[in-house]
């Protein structure tokens, strides 16, 4: 620190007598000095000195004066009593007294309220109140002074003691200081520092001590004893500084805290007031003997600075060392006047008035910033720079180098010839460190601190003002006395370059060959032998690392991001490919590295350009390099054509096509112009060249034609460059019916593929005429059929089936397949018989049979299992490998048609209100049944249904035994809730009734004459003679027809011819009547004839079985017993092979049975001829009359 009289003046009265000047006050802008000199108040100009203008209204000596905050008053107070307010304008406008005489002033901050203090009391006046509020004091007030708020006011008193008032007037706070009436208070202040958690006073008194308190009156610190009486204090505006002035005849700057930093000024008399000038380092001082004197302040920079790491001193006694890459800052309060500091790596050196202490790091972490005191030197040096080593300080004192152990051993001097202007730690291993000097004859030396002996680096003629060596120790850079920055070899001492202005320089510690200086405002960065690189900047530089340029400008050093392009693009221009890489790795744009890369790679250096391209992530020309590459290891080194790929890749096709032409390979120009659909240069470049070029190019241009969405386009210059499959795809793909037939009727019909590939486009359109037009061009049957089934035409299809039988099975099974799918299953059916197709027909069948039987048609599921069961016959009779599987499901086939026929009715007398069914029918109905279902029960059929038919029938018909048996089991069974009430009502009235069935409703055995039980366990047939029942399928009674079997060896054919012969006279019976009824047989008796049962052969073997046996015994008949048989008495059913003809024997002439040809089902005549009127066909099979 340094203070520099601005100026200085002596006041006298008019008799030439020295003035005491009491008091000072700066106007809030520092413009105007008050000062209270003897009866007057003088105001002064502070930039110059010059008296302004004296301002007399007081009759005594002016003990005070203050100024308003806001600048537009001040006051000044008297020994005789009274206090003036003074415009801003230096006219005064009120006037008010205290008793005594006025001792301080002083004016809130805030609201601009005037506290003035007499001997006894202090009043509080403001210019909205008209009166002084005034208040007594215990003791006589020396001083005051306002909190920063306004809200409190100190008073110093003269009993030693310290009052705290509120703006009212009432005491708060009352501080008693230890020295009593000894120690009056002679001047207080409060801090005016806005950062500070608590208001802190200022206190001096006349017991010698200087002291600070909280507004709570807690003391702050300990007392620091001045040595002299102090009679003023005066804070600076931040609060960081104080400056005390008193008996010594000095003003003497401090911290906050007490400590002292220097004197000001020294003077011939007591110092009576100080003042600091608002917001500036300016301090007035005036004296006894009436000196005013006006001094500027100039606190130097102290700080050091090493790689990123720099030290700086705040405030006098604190060190503040700043990471410049994180920006991260650590305080050291040394608590006393920094002088000198220093830093290297792990270490720092602050020097202390009395003491330098050296600090260390915690650890090696090149971001940690804890600092710990390592030693302490305690002596008082007296030097000019200061440098820290790891094991040693060096100290600089004019022309000599001092070099230290932290235990203050002194190790080494060095003497130079001149004075010694720059010096710097250039590195090295602990203890042996380097240090470059720059002296000011312009002699520079390396010095290193365990060799005695200095060496001379090189000698130039103007003084050394600042100095920097390259990273690798090869080059040094010297700023001289006329500001200009000089490069010279280390080994060589030779020249290299020299530019002017500038006031500092440095090296860029990552890259070699650049440096940077600054001076009149502007950073240079030179690299190489390149031109400079200017751009504004404020400052000093200091550093360089990578793009961070380290700049000290004033008091701040901050780290400024330069881009490095300008020197890059320089490297550039002279294709130093790799040296631009460097500085490029130092912090360039994307941009920059992009023109790198692309240089890089037009220079055809791979490598470099390769790493550019890494960092901006461009893989497409990293997909280059490599494939570049890998041919350069296998041997291609034709450089034109990797230069060409380059260009291509870059956009620049034209020359990239000169290249490859160049190169010898046209048809990579060829091929990236198809590519890029570049057709017209492309054309361009073929000129009057190969046909089968021109023609591969317009493929192309089709090709790209058709990827654009250009169809019709594509089309045509497919047509035109002769690719037909490919025109007619487009065509055929947007269904253009009208070109595509232009274009397939040019066609020859020996072109199949394209030909058949309209046909199916065709199709796809519906357009079946062309496509048939196309096939017939072919002359494909096959596949003209194809179209004819695909289109449905089946009429066009079975007219080119009679023509080619070969195709039969093409037609009939999609036909069948069709039929099927428009659930006309009964012609599908057939169609898959006409085709051959056998198990289709067979499935086909299934299905229906299935279906009819979900949706409860069983009279439909037992039309569709008899014709499923006869094409199970008819398969077992054309094939021997599964006849007997066939013939197996030929009987269960024919025994659940004959099944579900029958339930139908019972289901129609379950689910529906009326019946057409006579009792009995329903009776003999629900019986068969029962007796088909004891093996197994078919899918759909329920017994409960039957059993319930079969309980209410019995009942009615007077089968009471039968309907008990029906209702027992019924109560066995899971019943439908709507029969339930029915049966369990059945169940117990039934109980009333006899329990026997009524004789009229027993059947009979008609070849056994047996009186059969209504349920047989063992199935429909008689108990004794184990004959099967044979029942009328309209009615279900028992037919009168005893069935026979032919004797071994017997032929059907021969029996029924032997049948057919003519009998003897006497053994015909003229009286049967024989008549044709469509495919029905019928006799009719039309006269009683009896015969005589001896006469009979058949009636004899009718007898032939074991009573009470468990086998059934057929009747066998032999040739005799057949040709003594009446014709008309013998139903044949002729099934076809590989069954035999069943025959049956009418044991009662005179009831008439009619048998379906079709179904071999047997009738009633009178029921069947009533049925085959209702429904025009047979009951069972459904086969029309006509038939």
């Amino acid at each position: 620190m340094r203070a520099i009289p601005t100026w200085v003046d002596k006041v006298h009265d008019r008799d030439k007598i020295e003035q005491c000047i009491y008091d000072l006050a700066f106007r809030p802008d520092g413009t105007q000095l008050i000062v209270a000199a003897g009866n007057r108040v003088l105001v002064y100009d502070t930039n110059d000195g010059t008296l302004i203008q004296p301002l007399k209204g007081h009759k005594d000596t002016v003990y005070c004066v203050a100024y308003a905050r806001d600048g537009k008053r001040f006051a000044s107070g008297s020994a005789d009593k009274s206090v003036i307010i003074w415009t801003a304008k230096l006219e005064g406008i009120l006037k008010y007294t205290h008793n005594d005489a006025i001792q301080c002033l002083a004016y809130n901050p805030i609201t601009h309220q005037l506290a003035s203090c007499a001997c006894s009391d202090f009043g509080l006046w403001s210019p909205e109140q008209k009166s002084v509020s005034k208040h007594k004091s215990s003791s006589r007030v020396t001083c005051c002074s306002w909190t920063n708020d306004g809200q409190y006011l100190a008073l110093g008193l003269y009993n030693g003691c310290v009052s705290i008032r509120s703006k009212n007037g009432d005491e708060k706070v009352k501080i008693e200081r230890p020295g009593g009436a000894l120690s009056p208070i002679w001047s207080i202040q409060w801090n005016p520092s806005k950062d500070d958690s608590h208001d802190i006073i200022g206190i001096v008194d006349w017991g010698q001590k200087m002291s600070f308190y909280q507004l709570s009156g807690k003391q702050v610190g300990k007392d620091r004893t001045l040595g002299y009486d102090p009679c003023c204090i005066s804070y600076f505006t931040k609060g960081e500084y104080l400056v005390v002035g008193g008996s010594n005849k000095q003003a003497v700057l401090h911290t906050k805290e007490g400590v002292q930093l220097g004197v000001i000024g020294e003077q011939q008399s007591w110092v009576w007031c100080c003042k600091v000038r608002p917001d500036q380092n300016y301090v007035a001082v005036g004296c006894q003997d009436g000196t005013i004197a006006y001094y500027q302040l100039i606190f130097s920079t102290v700080h050091g600075l090493y790689k990123d790491r720099y030290a700086y001193r705040e405030n006098m006694t604190d060190v503040i060392i700043q990471h410049l890459i994180t920006d991260q800052k650590v305080r050291i309060k040394c608590r006393d006047l920094v002088k000198k500091i220093a830093i290297y790596k792990h270490r720092l050196a602050v020097q202390l008035p009395d003491r330098i202490v050296i600090y260390e790091l915690y650890s090696e972490d090149s971001v940690d910033m804890h600092y710990r005191v390592k030693e302490k030197i305690t002596k008082k040096f007296d030097c000019n720079l200061l440098v820290v080593c790891a094991q040693q300080i060096v100290l600089c004192q004019e022309k000599r180098l001092v070099c230290l152990s932290f235990n203050n051993v002194k190790e080494k001097e060095w003497v130079m010839e001149s004075l010694i202007r720059y010096i710097k730690v250039i590195g090295g291993p602990p203890g042996r460190e380097g240090l470059l000097v720059g002296l000011k004859n312009g002699q520079i030396l390396k010095i290193f601190v365990d060799n005695p002996f200095p060496i001379n680096l090189l000698k130039q003629q103007t003084s050394v003002r600042c100095l920097d060596l390259s990273t690798s120790r090869t080059k040094l850079a010297v700023v001289d006395e006329h500001n200009t920055c000089l490069v010279y070899d280390v080994n060589t001492k030779e020249l290299l370059y020299q530019e002017p202005n500038a006031n500092s320089v440095a090296w860029n510690t990552q890259l070699e060959d650049m440096l940077c200086f600054s001076g009149n405002g502007l950073l240079n960065i030179k690299a190489s032998n390149f031109p400079v690189h200017q751009q504004k900047l404020q400052g000093f530089v200091v550093g360089f690392s990578g793009s961070k340029i380290f700049c000290l400008h004033i008091y701040a050093m901050s780290a400024v991001e330069v881009p490095q392009s300008a020197p890059m693009y320089q490297y550039l221009e002279k294709k130093m490919y790799k040296e631009a890489y460097k500085v490029a790795c130092l912090g360039v744009t994307e941009n920059d590295w992009k023109a790198l890369a692309h240089d890089a790679l037009e220079g055809q250096d791979y490598d470099t350009s390769k790493k550019a391209f890494i960092r901006i992530r461009d893989l497409r020309y990293l997909e280059l390099i490599h494939s570049i590459e890998e041919r350069r290891r296998r041997g291609e080194y034709n450089d034109l054509l990797y230069l060409a790929d380059i260009f291509a890749y870059q956009g620049r096709f034209t020359d990239a096509a000169k290249l490859y032409k160049k190169a010898g390979h046209e048809q990579k120009a060829m091929n990236m112009y198809t590519d890029l659909r570049m057709f017209d240069l492309a054309k361009d470049f073929i000129g009057s060249g190969d046909p089968s070029d021109k023609k591969l190019l317009m493929t192309k241009q089709a090709d790209w034609a058709r990827n654009i969405n250009e169809p019709r386009a594509a089309a045509e210059m497919y047509l035109s460059a002769g690719e037909h499959l490919k025109a007619i795809e487009i065509i055929g793909d947007h269904g253009w019916a009208d070109m595509l037939i232009d274009v397939a009727r040019k066609l020859d019909k020996a072109e199949l593929e394209p030909l058949s590939r309209c046909a199916y486009y065709f199709k796809r359109m519906e357009q079946y005429a062309y496509a048939a037009e196309m096939y017939t061009k072919m002359g494909d049957v096959q596949a003209l059929v194809q179209l004819h089934v695909e289109a449905r035409h089946w009429d066009e299809a079975f007219t080119l089936v009679e023509k080619h039988p070969n195709l039969k099975n093409d037609v009939y099974v999609p036909y069948a397949q069709w039929l099927a799918e428009n659930d006309r299953f009964e012609e599908a059916q057939k169609a898959f018989h006409k085709a051959g197709k056998q198990d289709e027909a067979v499935k086909v069948l299934e299905q229906l049979t299935h279906n009819a039987v979900l949706e409860s048609r069983f009279n439909d599921a037992g039309y569709y299992f008899w014709m499923l069961s006869m094409q199970c016959l008819e398969i077992a009779g054309a094939s021997g490998e599964n006849r007997d599987d066939m013939l197996q499901k030929f009987f269960d086939f024919q025994r659940k048609a004959e099944i579900y026929y029958v339930y139908h009715s019972i289901q129609r007398y379950t689910e529906e209100p009326f019946t057409s069914h006579l009792p009995e029918a329903l009776f003999n109905i629900a019986r068969y049944l029962l007796h088909g279902m004891i093996r197994d029960i078919p899918l759909g059929i329920s017994k409960v249904a039957t059993l319930y038919a079969l309980a209410k029938q019995s009942r009615s018909l007077g089968a009471f035994k039968l309907a008990r048996y029906a209702f027992e089991k019924l109560q066995s069974l899971k019943i439908p809730s709507r029969f339930q009430e029915s049966i369990d009502l059945g169940s117990i009235t039934i109980r009333s009734k006899p329990f026997h069935d009524s004789e009229d409703v027993l059947p009979m055995c008609y070849r056994c004459s047996t009186t059969n039980p209504l349920l047989n366990n063992q199935g429909n047939k008689c108990i004794n003679c184990k004959q099967p029942f044979v029942h009328s399928f309209s009615s279900f009674e028992v037919l009168p027809l005893v069935e026979f079997v032919l004797e071994d060896g017997i032929t059907d054919e021969e029996a029924v011819q032997l049948l057919d012969m003519d009998l003897p006279s006497s053994k015909r019976a003229d009286k049967w009547k024989e008549s044709n009824l469509g495919n029905a047989q019928s006799m009719r008796l039309d006269d009683d004839m009896m015969q005589q049962q001896d006469e009979d052969p058949f009636t004899s073997r009718m007898m032939s079985f074991e009573q009470g046996g468990n086998d059934f015994q057929p009747v066998v008949v032999n040739r005799s017993v057949l040709q003594s048989l009446d014709r008309s008495h013998v139903i044949v059913k002729k099934w076809p092979p590989p069954l035999r003809y069943h025959f049956y024997k009418s044991v009662m002439p005179d009831v008439s049975i009619t048998l379906c040809q079709s179904c071999n089902q047997m009738f009633h005549t009178d029921d069947y001829e009533l049925l085959v009127l209702q429904k025009n066909h047979c009951p069972f099979c459904r086969k029309p009359v006509d038939e």
